[in-house]
Order: structure tokens, then C-alpha cells, then sequence
């Protein structure tokens, strides 16, 4: 019997998750939820980095509780995202969100020392203004003193697992994301980043997921009573994690891994860095067993969630199964969005947003909760369909189905109109993606499985996926044809 503790860090919130394998099935039980809440600041947006180290270790601590042996910990989080260590080993400053508007204007003045096409043939990455090259190019045009004052970046989960160790390495499926590595060797692509003068000695020791970094701290060991546990750099990019519990039927299968984000990919041999791919803005990043993750970002439930938000702002709170069950009592088919309209990146009110693009893309404007819910998750759906199709054309592999995995797994609506906007099978499920991948990986570490298909046999055997057949072909052909005609005749990205 292994027990591990996963941490996985969501936008919106984190969980500390135990994991009990027998040999053939795993268990998992959560023992500790709390929030996500970034903190703005003098108009910064930041990640409160802190609280969330504070509630890992309380969450540890109940993973402890009552003498349980603990062999490992691991944690999982989104991408992009670091901290700024000194010389001390002292953290600068909070990490910056992503979602802050720092980066506006960065990608062109990169480009102006890096073309496009270059940084791409270089890293494989997908140009998203979020990418860390991105943020790191603004702090230098901005002559931000933390950058002159580190001595080592470290992504979100690095940073967790060197307050836990006093290791400080970067493990390879989170390094990917920051569009500083290149694709092909798997090494920090230093020519650019002199290029762009950003130093390369803040670049940690990139490695590769299922590495052990090393015991608790003795302080960590102490507060927890995990004196026995290991630390696990697992698959540390939660899309990795989900890639991991992926239970895959077909080699050439689709999966979305969907929160906040919808991470639609395929898990390809090598990377598909070519004319198409680059056209189509599809990013490489590495996943588990020296695969790549063939894949494009699509806003996702983040959508939803501001909506929740403005709405209760506004006095009227309701939970997410409310606003399921009224958005399926709403009309069909009256208007849709472009999920990755840039208009729908930073936080603010997300429903008078909506109402805008349909507005001004011709459509019947949602004037209440309900049409916009439904407005949101056709448009998810069918968004999700473009995006399958769009890999297709690039990679020439043709998906027999798709695994629809994390929280958006239990959203039966987005997964039911998947399947009918792609006329896929959509198998859904493990809902907790993350959290089962980052303990499988955990698993490989210790020695208890051998590779990622026997982690994949554990998944199939331990957790039962739900199948949602397509249907409606005529009239989701007809929508998904207004869907791109909306999409492209309001001229924003596909």
C-alpha cells in the first residue's frame, strides 16, 4: 500500500487530496478545500502566495492526522506564473497574476527582437500575452528592480516545493509553459532570452516529471508530522497532471482538460511545430513519459465563474447547479460568443461583456442570467468542436472520441452539447483529472507503477467515466456554421 498527498492548485481554488494504492486501484479522499483569492494591490494583480502555502500546510497536516503514514507529496498547479527568489532564498515579491495587465504591448516588443514565427519554431508554444517570456519582457522594458534583484525564478509549484524541500529546480511539463524552453532539445533557449535581455542566470535546473527533489524540511516535517514523506516533482502543470489521469482508449483521442481554462489537446509522440501548427497558434507543451501535449488554450468555466460573481456583486447569488438547471429551461440556439475574445480575459462584469460581443456581432443580446449561462455554455461547446477540428487539420490525426476530464467533467450540460456540437463520443470523467494524475505520477516516482500506461490502467480500473452519445447532427451542423460566421464576423482570434 502507497499513500501520497497531492496539493493541487486551482484559479479559483486548492485542495489537498490523499491517495491509497493497493497495487491495482486507487483511492482518493479529500481532506482539505479552501479558497483561491488574488489580492490587487496599488493596481497590480497578485497571487497570495502565502495564504496558499498556509493552506497546503494545514492541509498536510490533516493528511497526517491520526498517525497515517505518508510516503510523498506533490504539487500541481496552473502555468506561467513564478516567484523571484534572492540570494537568500527570500521571495521578492507575490507572483504576479497572469490575468494582470502588465503584459499589454509585451508581445510586440518581443517580436520586434524575436519574430513570431521564430519564437514559435523555437519553443512550440502558443502566443498567448500571458506566457512568462511575455511577462518577463514587460518587467524588463519596465526596469522593474526584482528582476535586477533575483537570483532564481521559480513557477508557482517550484516555488511550493522549495518552501517544503530547499530544492529549487523546475520540473519540465510546468517549464514548457513558459515559452523560455526549447521544444526540441528540452533546455532553457538562452540565445532568446539574451535577445530579449532577460538573464538566464535566474533559470532553475529543469526536471523531468516523477523526480523525487528530496525530504520535508525538518520544520515542514515537524508541523505536518511527515517525517517519513518524500517531495515529488510530479507532472506539476495541472494540464499535465490531467493528461496523466487521461484514460485514453485510442492513441488518437482529444481530451479537454476543463476548468477555469478548456485545454483541448491531443497527446502526440513528438511536436507538431510546423506552417499549420503555427497558423493555427496550437501549442507543444510536454507531458508525461516524453509525450508532448498538441493542445489550444479556450477560455473555459472562468467565463461562468465571473458571471457568478457580477451577479452576486449585484445582490443575487446563486450556486452553479441553479444556474445549470435554468440555462436548460433557456431558449437554444439565440447567441454565442468567441470564448477567447480578448474582451473576456480580465476580471470585471462579465455578463454586461457578453451582452456587448452579441451586440455588436448582430444577435439577439441575453437580457437575463439564464440566457447568458446558456449563451456561455453553447458556446463553450461548440468552441471545444472548433478547436478539436482545428488540431485535426494540423496534426492529421482524426479523434475517435473525446475525454472531457476535471471539474468540468461533472457539468453535464457543457459535456452533453460537446458531444453533440463535435458529434464525438464524450467519455467524462475523473472529475478530480488533476488530482489523480499528479498521484499516479507519484506513484511511478516511488516505484509502485512502472510507465504511464500502467497508470492509465489504474485510472480506467478505479474510476468509471460517463458517456454522453452525440445526437441532434442536423441542428448542431447548422449552429456550429453560425457559430463560425459569428466568430469571424466580429473579426476576433479563432
Amino acid at each position: 500500500m502507497a499513500t501520497m498527498a497531492a496539493v493541487d492548485l486551482g484559479a479559483q481554488s486548492g485542495r489537498v487530496a490523499l491517495g491509497r494504492f493497493d497495487g491495482e486501484r486507487l483511492e482518493v479522499e479529500e481532506v482539505h478545500r479552501f479558497l483561491n483569492v488574488p489580492v490587487r494591490a496599488r493596481g497590480t494583480l497578485y497571487w497570495d502566495v502565502l495564504r496558499l502555502y498556509e493552506d497546503m500546510l494545514d492541509g498536510l497536516v490533516m493528511a497526517g492526522a491520526g498517525g497515517a503514514a505518508v510516503d510523498s507529496v506533490g504539487v500541481d498547479t496552473w502555468g506561467v506564473d513564478f516567484g523571484l527568489v534572492d540570494r537568500a532564498g527570500r521571495l521578492l515579491q507575490n507572483p504576479v497574476h497572469h490575468r494582470d495587465g502588465r503584459t499589454e504591448g509585451a508581445m510586440e516588443c518581443v517580436f520586434e527582437e524575436v519574430p513570431a514565427r521564430e519564437l514559435y519554431e523555437r519553443t512550440g508554444i502558443q502566443l498567448m500575452p500571458i506566457n512568462s517570456i511575455f511577462q518577463l519582457a514587460a518587467m524588463r522594458e519596465a526596469d522593474d528592480p526584482v528582476l535586477e534583484a533575483a537570483d532564481r525564478l521559480l513557477l508557482v509549484p517550484d516555488l511550493l516545493h522549495y518552501w517544503l524541500t530547499g530544492v529549487a529546480a523546475c520540473e519540465y511539463t510546468n517549464a514548457t509553459t513558459t515559452q523560455c524552453l526549447d521544444a526540441r532539445t528540452g533546455t532553457w533557449a538562452r540565445d532568446l532570452l539574451s535577445r530579449l535581455e532577460i538573464p538566464d542566470r535566474i533559470l532553475p535546473e529543469v526536471v523531468p516529471p516523477a523526480t523525487v527533489l528530496g525530504r520535508l524540511d525538518d520544520q515542514v516535517a515537524e508541523r505536518t508530522h511527515l517525517s517519513d514523506a518524500v517531495v515529488v516533482a510530479s507532472a506539476t502543470h495541472h494540464t499535465a497532471s490531467a493528461g496523466a489521469a487521461a484514460p485514453f482508449r485510442h492513441p488518437d483521442a482529444a481530451y479537454i482538460s476543463c476548468g477555469t481554462w478548456s485545454l483541448v489537446g491531443l497527446e502526440r509522440p513528438a511536436p507538431a511545430i510546423d506552417d499549420r501548427s503555427f497558423a493555427a497558434n496550437l501549442t507543444n507543451e510536454g507531458g508525461i513519459g516524453g509525450t508532448f501535449r498538441v493542445l489550444r488554450n479556450v477560455t473555459g468555466l472562468w467565463l461562468l465563474h465571473e458571471c457568478r460573481r457580477a451577479w452576486a456583486d449585484a445582490g443575487s447569488s446563486w450556486e452553479f447547479e441553479e444556474l445549470l438547471a435554468m440555462a436548460e429551461q433557456a431558449p437554444a440556439f439565440r447567441s454565442f460568443i468567441d470564448p477567447n475574445d480578448g474582451a473576456f480575459l480580465s476580471p470585471g462584469d462579465m455578463p454586461g461583456r457578453i451582452r456587448e460581443f452579441c451586440l455588436r456581432s448582430g444577435q439577439e443580446v441575453p437580457d437575463d442570467p439564464a440566457a447568458v449561462v446558456r449563451c456561455v455554455l453553447e458556446s463553450l461547446a461548440l468552441k471545444h468542436a472548433q478547436t478539436v477540428r482545428v488540431l485535426s487539420e494540423a496534426t492529421g490525426a482524426t479523434p475517435p472520441e473525446i475525454h472531457i476530464v476535471g471539474g468540468g467533467a461533472r457539468n453535464d450540460l457543457l459535456c452533453r452539447w460537446t458531444a453533440n456540437a463535435a458529434q464525438l463520443l464524450v467519455l467524462a470523467g475523473p472529475d478530480e483529472a488533476t488530482v489523480v494524475g499528479n498521484l499516479v505520477v507519484q506513484a511511478i516516482a516511488l516505484g509502485h507503477l512502472e510507465s504511464p500506461a500502467e497508470a492509465r490502467e489504474v485510472v480506467r480500473a478505479s474510476f468509471r467515466p460517463v458517456a454522453y452519445e452525440p445526437v441532434d447532427a442536423a441542428a448542431w451542423d447548422e449552429t456550429y456554421e453560425r457559430f463560425e460566421g459569428v466568430v469571424a464576423g466580429v473579426g476576433v482570434a479563432a
